[in-house]
């Protein structure tokens, strides 16, 4: 492109002309494909191998979309507006080609261009590597909202840990899971610009120095003992049919010295690279194995080393753009997603206060107004806490900061509350107990002006129970951000079946404005509708069966509910009471009572350390071992798919009827497979737990199946009753299926296999697996009488879609931008092109 736009004859004007690199014109396309195998994969079109092709094609894809990315950085940069920063241990984007093509509207044009050359796009996007940089819905939220961010101007980009291998490849063998590495870069990433003249230094451990200084006071130096370097890698995130397009920069860590020749030329090969491996093993894996005192050490290193180079990085363009910070808070926004990131809140404390020289109050004000807090956990044990040995050693100047922190913190609180030390002790950020520890959830509470929960339920028990306190002294820090989803990857990009139905009925507009899914329903009631809707649950089946077919054996039809459960395998989750009901099942068909068909679909990784979660994978196989071989009892079926991911649960998730999400009231924070599942189609089962309960109310109780306790019956039944002896003593199905678990029926080899993990359920029953199981199974059995009744059941699944427009990311984005954030959409604007197609 020349450095002059030339002047357009007919009107006097300048006009940028298109070339190969920005032209959406399909001859440029081509051309585009063309030059990026010769020139940038060294191939011709004969040679070329499918990944070849790939990489050509992403290579097009990005072109376009760098063109828009400096666009974007420089509407930013001209405006001067305030930028929200998202900070997360994890961002699981899933593949980037589709999304892409999609989001800038080329992907019919690439498809004709690519079928003219004799190449399918699909079998080019199935070669795509998918990064595995989260463990489950945490990091998945995370890539939705940055994808909305984008689509809806709002000045935002995410900062991550690009680890070399992501969450790992989960592998099944003999019924249990094996761990293999997930090597997503092996071949290298197409979309990512590595900025190594941006490289930040990161230190640890050593100590910190108070110094005079020329005013009477002192000052602080933190003379680390290890420094390693952040890489910055970029990834373009685009929004959807805009020119906006933010970034995801993540860090790759680099040793502060490659080589040491001294060591290599005396013979010492192994220490030569000694400091190498030490220092980039920060950035190796994803969420090492705590359960081992390197494995903690390790994380807390991953935490900081993210956090540091993330606030060091938005302190330098601050600084760039101003040339002063204080204007800081007034300019920047910097949301933690969950507790992994908290420990940017003293990073930021000591740039201010140690190297730029203000004041503790004046740097405090900053930090608690450009931070917000986003808790994902009810669980008080999922809440992280460092050991304060840990932290001295690893952040010495951090922990002198936190120190003060709590002190200045609870001299707040005892002034709020003069005679109740025993308040204090529970909401200090460091607890003196023995062993000593830091609350990172209250250092992120107090470090923040907002504290949000992730559904209306979550929010509340935050403020009326796991921060109860906090909440009487800040009660305007807290409010509620219910989750959502992209409709583009959840419904366009994975199901361009009901996509286009829902189009010929709608219109398009629905894509960016969900709410408009509304319009659907007195379609609901249309038979012709309802028959397309049924069609296009069949195809996805039909392709979903074939897989389950060819990769584990397993016979279903489209015959069959579809009943799936597809999340992180944890005991609240209760992938086990679905199993316990699976057997019930069995059973009940084995005595030769009628059963509606069922493929009972899961998916779901087990943390590496996580025991009991992993003899549940093992239990599931077992069961499936004997039901799927059992030709008497074809109505029942299941299949574990492994190595669940996006990409798995975008091929599941259109074909599924049944959505399970059953966790045990009060432990689940949102959940957001239960919205992709209903925008799809498929007909809730659930607890009201999370977002459940916002569904249940946006779809209609009559649309929504609902069983079990309440929070506050939960509890009290965990106080009155915690064994399951009980439940398993008043109900013989109960009996029924735990005798034949426990007494070897699944494990012949191995009678007593289960039998540990059975007694420890029938002592401490702590998810009300078995104190629900009769409340589960009579919901079931609604669920199958509404399924023999298709005209009804397809109502009800019209209806779960024409309602979920609440639960798009979009929305939830929104509500941080105007009410936590304020931040404002930004116009980017294009040159004004003339297309030359050559």
């Amino acid at each position: 492109m020349s450095s002059e736009p030339p002047i357009d004859a007919p009107s006097g004007r300048q006009v940028w002309v298109e070339d190969d690199r920005t032209s959406m014109h399909p001859a440029a396309l081509r051309r585009a494909f063309h030059d990026h195998l010769r020139f940038s994969r060294g191939r011709r079109i004969d040679e070329a191998t499918a990944f070849d092709c790939y990489t050509a094609l992403a290579l097009s894809v990005r072109d376009r979309l760098v063109e828009r990315w400096n666009a974007t950085e420089r509407a930013y940069a001209e405006s001067r507006c305030k930028r929200v920063y998202y900070l997360s241990a994890e961002f699981l984007l899933g593949r980037l080609l589709l999304a892409n093509l999609q989001a800038l509207g080329i992907e019919h044009a690439y498809r004709s261009v690519l079928a003219d050359l004799g190449i399918d796009l699909d079998e080019i996007i199935d070669h795509e590597p998918e990064p595995g940089l989260g463990n489950g819905g945490l990091g998945r939220l995370a890539a939705c909202f940055l994808e909305s961010l984008a689509t809806l101007g709002l000045p935002g980009s995410g900062y991550g840990i690009r680890y070399e291998f992501g969450i790992f490849e989960q592998v099944i063998r003999n019924g249990q899971q094996v761990e293999r590495a997930d090597e997503w870069l092996r071949f290298g990433c197409p979309w990512e610009l590595a900025r190594p003249e941006y490289d930040v230094e990161v230190q640890f451990g050593g100590q910190s120095l108070h110094l005079p200084d020329q005013h009477g006071g002192y000052h602080v130096v933190w003379r680390g003992a290890d420094r390693v370097y952040a890489v910055p890698h970029d990834i373009p995130i685009a929004g959807y049919r805009t020119s906006h397009v933010n970034a995801l920069r993540l860090w790759r860590a680099r040793a502060g010295r490659e080589f040491d020749f001294d060591l290599f030329n005396a013979g010492d090969y192994v220490r030569a690279v000694e400091e190498k491996n030490a220092s980039e093993v920060i950035s190796k894996v994803l969420y090492p194995n705590d359960n081992f005192e390197a494995g903690r050490e390790l994380r807390l290193r991953q935490e900081y080393f993210f956090a540091s180079c993330s606030i060091q990085d938005i302190v330098r363009s601050h600084l760039g753009t101003y040339g002063t910070l204080a204007n800081l808070s007034d300019k920047v926004a910097i949301q933690l997603n969950d507790t992994h990131p908290a420990v940017a809140i003293p990073e930021l404390m000591r740039l201010l206060v140690d190297q730029h020289a203000m004041t503790w109050e004046a740097a405090w004000k900053h930090c608690v107004t450009s931070f917000g807090y986003t808790n994902h956990t009810l669980m008080p044990e999922a809440l992280e806490k460092w050991p304060v040995e840990l932290m001295a050693r690893l952040l010495p100047r951090h922990l002198e900061i936190i120190r003060e922190v709590n002190r200045r913190f609870l001299r707040e609180v005892i002034t709020a509350y003069p005679h109740d030390r025993e308040r204090a002790a529970r909401m200090a950020v460091l607890d003196e107990a023995s062993p000593p520890q830091i609350h990172m959830a209250h250092l992120a509470v107090v470090g923040s002006h907002a504290v949000n929960g992730v559904a209306q339920l979550h929010t509340d028990l935050l403020k009326s129970r796991l921060m109860k306190d906090f909440h009487e002294l800040y009660p305007t820090r807290f409010c509620n951000k219910t989750n959502g989803v992209t409709p583009r990857r959840w419904l366009l990009a994975c199901n361009p079946e009901l996509t286009s139905l829902v189009r010929s009925r709608i219109g398009d507009g629905f894509v960016t404005n969900l709410e408009r899914l509304r319009e659907l329903e007195p379609h609901a009631e249309d038979t012709v509708f309802r028959a397309s809707l049924r069609e296009v649950k069949r195809h996805h089946q039909e392709r979903l069966g074939e897989l389950v077919r060819r990769e584990l054996g397993v016979e279903a039809t489209s015959d069959h509910i579809f009943d799936v459960q597809v999340k992180r395998l944890h005991e609240y989750k209760r992938q086990l009471l679905n199993l316990f009901h699976i057997v019930h099942l069995y059973l009940r068909a084995k005595r030769g009572e009628t059963v509606t068909p069922r493929l009972f679909l899961f998916g779901a990784k087990a943390a590496p350390g996580y025991r009991l979660a992993k003899i549940i994978i093992r239990l599931i196989h077992a069961v499936a071992d004997v039901v799927n071989k059992d030709p008497r009892v074809p109505e029942v079926r299941l299949a574990f798919l492994p190595n669940y991911r996006v990409t798995l649960a975008e091929r599941i998730i259109p074909a599924a009827d049944v959505s399970e999400q059953i966790s045990t009231a009060g432990k689940e924070a949102s959940g957001t497979g239960n919205m992709k599942l209903s925008m799809n189609g498929a007909l809730t089962v659930g607890t009201l737990d999370g977002a459940n309960v916002e569904i249940r109310a946006a779809v209609g109780e009559e649309n929504f199946f609902h069983f079990g306790m309440t929070v506050d019956e939960v509890v009290e039944r965990r106080r009155s009753q915690p064994a399951g002896r009980s439940a398993y003593l008043a109900s013989e199905n109960v009996r029924a299926v735990v005798d034949l678990i426990s007494d070897g029926f699944f494990s012949p080899d191995e009678p007593a296999l289960f039998r540990p993990f059975i007694q420890g359920l029938l002592e401490n029953d702590e998810y009300m697996v078995l104190a629900e199981f009769e409340a589960y199974a009579a919901c079931q059995a609604r669920v199958a009488e509404a399924y023999a009744d298709p005209e009804r059941w397809s109502r009800m699944s019209a209806l779960n879609i024409a309602r979920i427009g609440g639960f798009s990311s979009d929305r939830t984005i929104q509500d941080y931008a105007r009410e936590i954030w304020g931040v404002s959409p930004v116009r980017v604007e294009l040159p004004a092109y003339r297309s030359t197609p050559g």
